[in-house]
């Protein structure tokens, strides 16, 4: 008998292990830079004027922009930038690029599930990833360091932001640092499954309207028009924010409620502002959502390629 007919040929192993799919780590590292360069640039200051009118209700955006630049000129509008807005922005950015990638390939090539679906799914994971792993205390502090500044007074020291960690740690523990966490979590989840899915359905009209395939690649400015739409709608889940802000802010308020929940924090906010009080900030919040899906998936997918193709070579 022929030795060829009972050795399995050498390219059915060598296909299987090309067919391999291993996890992309140096998303990690494309995440953190991407969503550093987001906090960075537009990011914060977006960040800061919507923190402050979603803790402060009765402001205006208007208000927010004069209060924040009376406060210390430009600078104060990257209040809380450093350390802990880049901590948060490097590890949620690296938390989101990695899981949300790994699980919307999962639903397009095992599952077959439309780009659409998929990148729900991955909006979905990659948010709680990130409200849990990363965003819990990092948010809690940033917001704290944006607004306790409201409530100083003339001759009073400065005290840093890491004295207030450490006291929130030794009086709180744990819990005091992630307060709040509850209120992020279905805020990034609702956030980037909306984000990414609603900009994956852009995609797709995108390519219809120019006559392209569904596995065609779009051009670079049809990946941040489509990413600008995804961010824009995204915003629907506003009060969840501002559930967010109120649990973790700093400002005087005598009338809100010892133990915060969300629910008796929803009722406070209804309570004192009328409903609408749950879509304060929500105009700074569309340019925020804009920009950060700009960053993470228009310009995400484009260093993921990148750094892809660097590798393969």
């Amino acid at each position: 008998m022929d030795v060829a007919t009972v050795l399995p040929p050498k390219t059915v192993s060598s296909t299987k292990r090309v067919s391999k799919k291993s996890t992309p780590w140096s998303n990690l590292f494309v995440g953190a830079l991407v969503q550093i360069f987001q906090s960075t640039t537009l990011g914060q200051p977006l960040e800061v004027l919507k923190t402050h009118v979603a803790a402060n209700r009765t402001d205006t955006l208007r208000d927010a922009l004069r209060k924040t630049w009376a406060r210390g000129g430009l600078k104060r509008f990257y209040q809380g930038l450093i350390p802990w807005a880049w901590v948060e922005a490097s590890t949620k950015g690296s938390i989101l690029i990695l899981v949300s990638t790994e699980v919307e390939g999962y639903c397009k090539d095992k599952m077959n599930f439309g780009s659409t679906v998929s990148g729900i799914a991955g909006g979905v994971a990659g948010g709680a990833a990130q409200a849990y792993l990363t965003m819990g205390f990092t948010t809690c502090m940033k917001t704290i360091e944006v607004t306790r500044s409201k409530a100083f007074k003339a001759g009073t020291p400065d005290r840093g932001t890491m004295a207030i960690f450490v006291d929130i740690l030794k009086t709180k523990g744990i819990a005091g640092i992630y307060r709040g966490v509850n209120a992020v979590a279905p805020r990034q989840i609702t956030g980037w499954s909306s984000r990414i899915g609603i900009s994956r359905y852009a995609e797709n009209q995108i390519r219809a309207f120019r006559g392209k395939g569904q596995r065609e690649k779009l051009s670079f400015a049809d990946k941040i028009l489509a990413s600008a739409i995804g961010g824009g709608l995204s915003c629907w889940n506003q009060p969840f924010e501002v559930l967010r802000v109120e649990m973790q802010s700093m400002t005087n308020d005598p009338n809100r409620p010892a133990k915060l929940t969300m629910a008796s924090t929803a009722k406070h906010i209804i309570r004192s502002s009328g409903p609408l009080g749950l879509f304060r900030g929500v105009v700074p919040r569309i340019a925020v959502g804009v920009w950060s899906t700009v960053c993470m998936v228009g310009l995400g997918d484009a260093a993921k390629e990148a750094v892809a193709f660097r590798t393969s070579k």
